[in-house]
């Protein structure tokens, strides 16, 4: 089998809130046994794998970790839901507002610089801003989710005593990677960006091409600038 296999077992028994000893008896195995497979002690059979598949409703693939899709397709972009007005309602206090704020800051900050990666169409640019952007969610929505020492760890596949050294080092190897395929330096794996190519940019342009966005990027820029220089 592989190291994911245990991990995603383990999290779909949790999700459906089923303890061990029934879905052990719903799958037609022993406790001790299923244990060992959620453990990764001993590896099962295929037989098993289809059943914990027809058993969970997941495709083997998903099982295996081969995809984040839980049917086994390959995820495309009329899978990802658009966005959702909702998503700025806010409690009618202090810290609602905050929030619904600093979303705005955020979403309407965002929406520039995928623009702006659109416009410069270069797919190893937009890959490592992307992969940086990413961590930075990933690092900040794990630590609110262990926040709290009762929520298993199951979903994540890094160690949590590991996880924030390496994904802080990823975020710098991907702004590094970014940084040089702007400049025009070679990066192995992507073509870098002709300096001619490379878009023109002030607040003033900023501000004529995002009338709507460019107050929220000039507040989050002032908002982070003032903290830098506290």
């Amino acid at each position: 089998m592989n190291k994911d296999f245990p991990r995603i077992l383990t999290l779909l028994r949790e999700e459906k809130g089923l303890s061990q000893k029934k879905a052990a008896a719903d799958l037609g195995i022993s406790q001790p046994l299923l244990s060992h497979y959620e453990k990764g002690i001993r590896e099962c059979g295929l037989d098993f794998l289809v059943k914990a598949a027809d058993y969970y409703e997941v495709s083997c693939d998903y099982l295996l970790g081969r995809t984040a899709n839980k049917t086994g397709g390959q995820i495309v972009i009329s899978d990802i839901p658009e966005d959702d007005s909702s998503i700025f309602s806010f409690n009618d206090n202090k810290s609602g507002l905050i929030t619904a704020l600093n979303k705005k800051l955020i979403f309407n900050s965002l929406n520039i610089i995928f623009d702006i990666l659109e416009k410069l169409n270069n797919k190893g640019l937009t890959t490592e801003c992307s992969n940086h952007l990413m961590a930075v969610i990933y690092s900040m929505f794990r630590t609110l989710y262990s926040s709290n020492p009762k929520n298993s760890q199951n979903m994540f596949s890094v160690a949590e005593h590991i996880y924030k050294g390496r994904v802080h080092a990823l975020q710098f190897i991907c702004e590094s990677n970014a940084e040089n395929i702007a400049k025009g330096l070679p990066i192995i794996e992507y073509r870098s960006i002709e300096r001619t190519k490379l878009l023109e940019l002030s607040p003033d342009i900023i501000e004529e091409q995002y009338a709507t966005l460019s107050s929220s990027l000039f507040n989050l820029i002032q908002n982070i600038e003032k903290r830098i220089n506290k």
